[in-house]
């Protein structure tokens, strides 16, 4: 089990403000925020961090799980209106399950950031 994880972004406060957008709808925020880390998630548990630094060369995909359709339809909307870039508009993904329904959009750094739900509609 994750407890959490951290990425180096290249610009630290337009990336805050894309993942504050982005994960809105989500239910997360940034709750936490010293030394040059801002930590969001929900429920007053932050699990996903951001710093300062040197992007990875090769971008990652990170996945947030939710429990409804209409959540990841608002996450990939909300992310586009942050300045994300579609990487896969909200809709099933047979291949991997019948109920996968995920979207996928890169964050300023070139990360696939994703929001699936798992849950039959």
């Amino acid at each position: 089990m994750l407890d959490h994880i951290g990425l180096m972004v290249a610009d630290f406060t337009k990336s805050k403000a894309f993942f504050e957008t982005a994960l809105k709808p989500l239910g997360y925020s940034c709750l936490m925020e010293y030394g040059g880390w801002a930590g969001f998630g929900a429920e007053g548990k932050p699990d996903f961090w951001i710093t300062q630094g040197q992007s990875t060369k090769a971008p990652i995909h990170v996945a947030f799980v939710v429990a409804d359709r209409s959540i990841v339809d608002a996450f990939h909307k909300a992310a586009l209106g942050a300045g994300g870039r579609d990487n896969g508009a909200p809709g099933l993904r047979k291949e991997y399950h019948p109920n996968y329904y995920g979207a996928f959009v890169f964050d300023p750094d070139g990360n696939n950031i994703e929001a699936v739900c798992h849950n039959p509609a």
